[in-house]
Formats: structure tokens, sequence, C-alpha cells
């Protein structure tokens, strides 16, 4: 198919975070769902592509429904995001296309595929499964658009990139792949305080570096970089030693079930609860506690059971996590034969994302970002994994020299995987088992 080679040879993954090849994604179903939700806090890249690129939006959405049959197109965001979705009905209007959009409510994690799925159909994916078993495919609002630049035969080679918090002016930065944190910071006025720590992706699901970090470059599903006070809540928690962690599950976890009660996928009918998990760690050796660690097989690692439910301040996540990698590597299996029964006071148990900002101390920075700044830096580091799947292996050598667009990376069209191109024209500096680095030719 056409429109899948071109995604392919693009380049094209995930852009909303876990980077899932989009050419092994987009399959034909009766249902696409365009996540325009913006999952987590402070993070505005999605909203600025809705706000001014909603014609090239609008015009992949129909790209996509036409070449694989897709019956029903749905964009899913927030009620509150009102210019995004005036732009988008605008342009709707415009190209007479047969695209909706569904205004829902302001909560977290309003942005996770599943969730999203329940709210826009009253469905739930089978415990274990995809959006596939429910002839639903989700693709990220920033993904639909590259997958129009790619039938236009343009590679993924920069993408959007919010930077806020402790930044002079925060904004989101129009960067090419594989920008360091040292330039998207710079880009956006440079940090205003001597001591940080830094969230590459939003606060609740990011990967968090204490102490800031070097050597790094950004990829293609990478859409935030946070540059918060050390002291905060999120990098303390993690800070803890694992073996910390588990000591304080088995002696002060009081069984309260709240972790359980707010638990997202748990309130979707996924038998997801994370108090039993908690138990498993306590009481270890007993059959039903046994059986109940498997539940963490089902945690989307939301962060809402330990950064928001848990009155004593442990981490029901980092156990899951735990157990869930025990799990796996002992071949263990999710229940898939139990029948999702969703929770009749789902409606009461969501969280409003504006709770959760005021209980991580983030109520000083906004979400309300217009201002988009171009980075064109002397260097990348490019990375060769983006996301889910298999890296690439590289396809240059030292001292090559690369204008942007050529292929550096390689991988075949059946693995899962991703086609990397160079973002910058230079010359190749380095090659590692993990980065590609190309300097600006001078």
């Amino acid at each position: 198919m056409a429109l899948i080679d071109d995604i392919f040879t693009a380049g094209v993954i995930g852009a909303g975070g876990a980077g899932f090849p989009t050419h092994k994604k987009l399959v034909p179903c009766e249902l696409l769902i365009i996540n325009a939700a913006e999952c987590e806090p402070l993070l505005a890249s999605d909203r600025y592509v809705m706000r001014n690129f909603a014609a090239e939006l609008v015009a992949g959405a129909k790209l996509v429904a036409e070449s694989l049959g897709i019956g029903r197109v749905v964009v899913g965001t927030k009620r509150k995001y009102t210019e995004e979705i005036a732009a988008l009905r605008s342009e709707i209007d415009t190209q007479r296309a047969a695209v909706e959009v569904c205004e829902l409510d302001s909560f977290y994690p309003l942005g996770d595929e599943q969730v999203l799925i329940y709210e826009i159909t009253g469905k739930t994916v089978p415990p274990g499964g995809i959006p596939i078993a429910l002839g639903i495919v989700v693709v990220n609002v920033t993904t639909l658009l590259n997958i129009f630049r790619a039938s236009q035969g343009t590679p993924v080679t920069r993408r959007f990139v919010t930077v806020n918090g402790e930044v002079g002016h925060p904004c989101v930065v129009d960067a090419p792949v594989g920008a360091s944190p040292e330039d998207l910071i710079a880009a956006a006025g440079g940090a205003r305080v001597a001591s940080y720590s830094l969230v590459r992706g939003g606060p609740m699901m990011g990967r968090q570096y204490p102490g800031g970090v070097t050597g790094l470059g950004f990829g293609k599903a990478d859409g935030g970089l946070l540059v918060l006070p050390s002291n905060n809540k999120i990098f303390t928690l993690a800070a803890q030693p694992i073996e910390h962690v588990v000591l304080q599950a088995r002696s002060t976890c009081i069984q309260c079930t709240l972790c359980t009660e707010l638990c997202p996928r748990y309130l979707i009918g996924h038998v997801m609860r994370p108090h039993r998990v908690m138990r498993s760690i306590a009481v270890p050796d007993s059959a039903a506690n046994t059986a109940g660690a498997v539940d963490a097989l089902l945690c989307c690692e939301c962060g809402i059971c330990e950064l928001f439910s848990c009155p004593m301040g442990l981490s029901p996540r980092r156990m899951n996590v735990l157990m869930k990698g025990q799990l796996r590597a002992s071949g263990t299996k999710p229940n898939t034969e139990i029948r999702p029964e969703q929770s009749r006071s789902r409606e009461y148990r969501r969280i409003a994302q504006s709770r959760f900002i005021e209980r991580l101390d983030l109520g000083g920075y906004s979400d309300h970002l217009y201002d988009c700044v171009r980075l064109d830096p002397q260097q990348v580091k490019i990375p060769l994994k983006h996301g889910v799947g298999r890296p690439s292996a590289a396809c240059v050598a030292e001292g090559s020299e690369v204008a942007v667009g050529d292929v550096i990376g390689y991988v075949e069209q059946n693995d899962v995987g991703c086609l990397v191109h160079a973002s910058i024209p230079g010359v190749v500096t380095a090659v590692d088992a993990e980065y590609i680095t190309i300097r600006r030719a001078s």
C-alpha cells in the first residue's frame, strides 16, 4: 500500500510517547481515533499543532481513512481547548471531511489510549489486548501531521518539544531530532535557577534526570522537557532505593484500597488492583496474594497511585513495575478471559488535571504556550532507537557528509522499528551503539 510505504520511508513513529512504528500500527479498521488530548500536565506541543496545522491534520485524516477504508474518524480532545477545536472544525467544514470532534472533560490520564477509547465509545479494550481487538486504531495528533508530511515525501527530521518549568521563556521549540537538553533549554530562555532536575516527557510518566543530564539527544517520541526544582515530589519519590520502597510496602501499606479505587485501568473494567500487588509484596508466600500480583501486568504506569492516591506516601507504581518485570521474566501472562466490568463510580473518581498540577507543586507553570522558537543547533546526537521496537542499524560512518533527510539508520520494513534520517546538514563525527552524532558544516 502506497501510504504505508510512504510512512515507513519517512520514519514515522507514534509521537505521543510510546513511539510504536506507525507503518506497523495503521491497518484497516472500523474507527480511527485521533488522540488530541495532550495527556500530561504542562505539555502544549499537540495543542500547538492543532492550532497551526489544522489543514494538514484534516487532510491527513481523510487520506488515512480513504487509504485504509476506515468508515469513521473521531478526534478526541479536551472541551477546554476551544481555539484548537475551532481551528479543526473550520478545516473540517472547508474540506468537507467526514471527521468528528469529540469534546471531553479534562482529567488525567485522558490521553491514555484505552481511557480515550472508553470515553468516546463506552467500550473497554480487553485486558492485555490492543485497540484493534475492538476494530479501533488510535494515533496521536502529531503523528497524524507526520503521516500527512510523509505522503508529501517529507521524512521525520524535526519535532515540536514543549520546554516548560524553570526557564526564562516557556515555549514550544521546533527542534531537529537529536537536539540536546542544553540547546532546548537555551532556546527557551535558559534556566532560571542554578540547581535543577529534568524530566524528558511529562511530569507523571516522563523519564527523570535528577541533577540534569549530558550526552542525551532527543528522539522522535520526545515531546517535552521540564526544568524543575530538584526537591519536587516527583524526584524525591523516584530517588528512594528500590529496596527501601519494598520495605515501606511491607511495613507501612494500610490496605486502604485508594490506589485501586482511583486506578484508571481498574475504573474501565480491568482487574488491575494495586493494593493487591502491594499485599503480595508484604506477604509473598500467600497463594491468594501471589495470584493478586498478576494484576501488575495490566499497569499502564500512569502514576496516579503513587503521586496522588496513597495517603502513606508509598509507591505502588514502582511495586507494579517491579512485579511486572518479575512476572514477564517467568513467562506469566495476564488473564485475558475476564470480561471487563466498568466501575459505576468512575465518573466521580476521575481526577481533574488541575488537581494533579496543584498536588505536584506545579501550579506556578502554565501550559497555555503560544510561542514557538525554531532551534538550529551546531550539533545533534540522533538516537538509533526511537520508542518501541528494535534500534536501526547505522548506515553511515564517521566522516560521512550528510544532508537533511538522508537515511542514516536502517531497518527492514517488516521490522518493528523505523528508519532514521539526518536532521541537520553536516559531517558525522561519531557513531556508536546508541547514537549518530552530526556536526553542522561550518
